[in-house]
């Protein structure tokens, strides 16, 4: 029984590409690895065959993407950037006014990144409204904890009592 690891293929220049020659390879190993009855070979061999496949698939799309990008006309090159400017304009004005309203109403930074997550100004403020006014009634209460600072005293165990109550009668 052969290797299943061994390729006589050569490998492609790049990690990332797999040569018709690799794929048909692959495929011949996982058949002959499925007839000779060695089910870890044959699946190994049947891995190897999509992962060559997928390696193919993965070089034509990249090639299909950049045909697709030299045939654009100017004019949808620049209607592309448009869109994509237009898109971090949109994201900057809305950082802009979360971190407007936060400061209005006294939210730090990372309050803020977690807290405010609505996307226009009327839903950014009941957001840091209600953020602040938990704030506010937390600050006013304070962080209670009941007999800080006491000693708690022992309580007696019914023989301790018991023995102190022979006691004080002698």
């Amino acid at each position: 029984m052969s290797d299943p690891t061994a390729s006589t293929e050569p490998e492609a220049t790049d990690a990332n590409k797999a040569t018709p020659a690799q794929v048909a390879a692959a495929k011949a190993e996982a058949e002959k690895a499925r007839t000779e009855g060695d089910d870890l070979a044959a699946w190994k061999a049947e891995a190897r065959k999509w992962e060559a496949q997928a390696k193919a698939n993965a070089d034509a799309a990249k090639r299909l993407a950049e045909i697709e990008e030299s045939q654009k006309s100017e004019a949808e090159k620049a209607a592309d950037r448009i869109r994509q400017l237009e898109a971090e304009t949109e994201a900057a004005r809305r950082e802009a006014l979360r971190f407007k309203v936060a400061t209005k109403y006294g939210i730090g930074d990372e309050d803020a990144d977690l807290f405010l997550t609505g996307s226009d100004e009327e839903t950014l403020t009941k957001q840091a409204e209600r953020l602040a006014a938990r704030m506010d009634s937390q600050m006013k209460s304070g962080n209670h904890v009941p007999r800080e600072g006491s000693t708690p005293t022992a309580k007696q165990s019914v023989a301790e009592k018991f023995a102190a109550a022979f006691e004080s009668r002698t």
